[in-house]
C-alpha cells in the first residue's frame, strides 16, 4: 500500500522559514517524479515544485511565485522529498500537498497537473500571518 505523508506545516510570520517533508512507503520511491502542490481556501489546488527521479537527474522545476524562495530536493535513501520554503508571504498560506508519479527511463518531463500524479498525501496546512 503505497503512502505519502506530509509533514512539517504550521504558522510562520511573514518573512520566515519552513521546511515541508513528504515520506513515502509502498513504492521504489527513487524511480518517481515528486511534487508538491497546495490549495488556498476558495481556490483550485495549484503546482509549486517537482523533482524527477533519480535516474532523470533529479531535474527540479517551480513555480514563477516560488522561484527563488522555495526549494524541492530528494533524499532516496530516507524516501523522503522536502520542500523548504524561505521567505514565506501570506499568500503562501494554504494546504500542501506531495504527489507521486512512476517515471519510466527516459521519460524525464515537468509534471503541473493533478491528473499526472498516481498518488497523493492528505496535505498538511501552512499559515503564514501578515
Amino acid at each position: 500500500q503505497v503512502q505519502l505523508v506530509e509533514s512539517g506545516g504550521g504558522l510562520v510570520q511573514t518573512g520566515g522559514s519552513l521546511r515541508l517533508s513528504c515520506a513515502a512507503s509502498g513504492l521504489p520511491f527513487s524511480s518517481y517524479a515528486m511534487g508538491w502542490f497546495r490549495q488556498a481556501p476558495g481556490k483550485e489546488r495549484e503546482f509549486v515544485a517537482a523533482i524527477n527521479a533519480r535516474r532523470s537527474g533529479g531535474r527540479t522545476y517551480y513555480t514563477d511565485s516560488v522561484k527563488g524562495r522555495f526549494t524541492i530536493s530528494r533524499d532516496n535513501a530516507k524516501n523522503t522529498v522536502y520542500l523548504q520554503m524561505n521567505s514565506l508571504k501570506p499568500e503562501d498560506t494554504a494546504v500542501y500537498y506531495c504527489a507521486a508519479d512512476y517515471e519510466v527511463a527516459g521519460t524525464a518531463r515537468l509534471r503541473v497537473h493533478d491528473h499526472e500524479y498516481d498518488y497523493w498525501g492528505q496535505g498538511t496546512q501552512v499559515t503564514v500571518s501578515s
